[in-house]
């Protein structure tokens, strides 16, 4: 038996004896199988070939990321806070450096996902660390390795503790989730957006999607939706889901001018 992992998107499967028919993200929209098929593998073997690597960003906020890069490629996010440490996002690789690593910074407190895309080897994670993992309730249906670590919330906030607060702001799935710690960036407050607000490889602008690979655009209510929840918050960074997608300063004023530009993309209305 054996927990197998997409090598197209990450995802973890439960125990099974042969790799599963088919990944269930992959066949969904908003992903898509290779033009090689459905491959996978597993922690393990993955180890041999792949280990993460680290980034500091900014006092408190440091990125993890497998490499060479696999699957989707997406980088998490080990947040120090005051109130204790969360791990954002998630990657498939978890090896013995980076435990030792992120116990020496204190463990993890609590571990929260933007959306299924990232959810990977989570429960390994979990296991690992002895945390929770915090996911929205409306995408429960896209939790593949089910464990009693997963804690599923309701609603659209969820305070871990004073001042880190997950913000449901939909859109790339209806669960889709961003976290707001009003204590980065020397206090001018900081978003994790995994790509549920995507920043844009000229890192000036954000971008808003159903389906990144098959460039499904989402509506003007969904990205209205997304500025209204996130209205409330203040915030001068937003950190992406790649290593190199950060907006370093003025991210609220960035955020509401793309979706300026994204609805008068999408109407027509903008002049060029």
């Amino acid at each position: 038996m054996a927990l197998f992992i997409c090598t197209a998107c990450g995802t973890q499967y439960p125990d099974t004896a042969q790799p599963p028919k088919q990944c269930a993200i992959c066949e969904e929209e908003r992903q898509y199988v290779p033009p090689r098929g459905q491959g996978w593998t597993t922690l393990e073997t993955l180890a041999q070939s792949h280990m993460n690597g680290f980034r500091e960003y900014e006092a408190g906020v440091i990125g993890i990321g497998s490499q060479p890069a696999f699957a989707i490629g997406q980088r998490a996010l080990f947040v120090r806070t005051n109130g204790g440490n969360v791990l954002w996002d998630c990657v498939a690789t978890l090896d013995a450096a980076t435990i030792d690593l992120i116990n020496g910074l204190g463990g993890i407190k609590a571990i929260a996902i933007s959306h299924p895309h990232f959810y990977t080897t989570m429960v390994d994670w979990a296991q690992a660390f002895h945390c929770p993992i915090h996911l929205n309730a409306a995408d429960r249906d896209w939790i593949m390795r089910k464990d009693g670590a997963i804690k599923l919330w309701e609603g659209d906030t969820l305070t871990l503790w004073d001042g880190v607060t997950l913000v449901r702001c939909g859109g790339h799935f209806p669960g889709g989730t961003v976290m707001h710690w009003a204590g980065g960036a020397g206090g001018g407050g900081i978003v994790c957006a995994g790509d549920v607000l995507t920043v844009t490889t000229d890192r000036k602008w954000l971008s808003f999607m159903r389906s990144y690979p098959n460039f499904i655009p989402l509506s003007k209510r969904e990205v209205e939706n997304i500025g209204r929840a996130l209205a409330p918050y203040k915030f001068d960074t937003v950190y992406g889901h790649y290593f190199d997608r950060v907006i370093p300063s003025r991210a609220k004023d960035i955020l509401e001018k793309s979706i300026a530009r994204y609805v008068a993309a999408i109407e027509g209305t903008r002049g060029y």
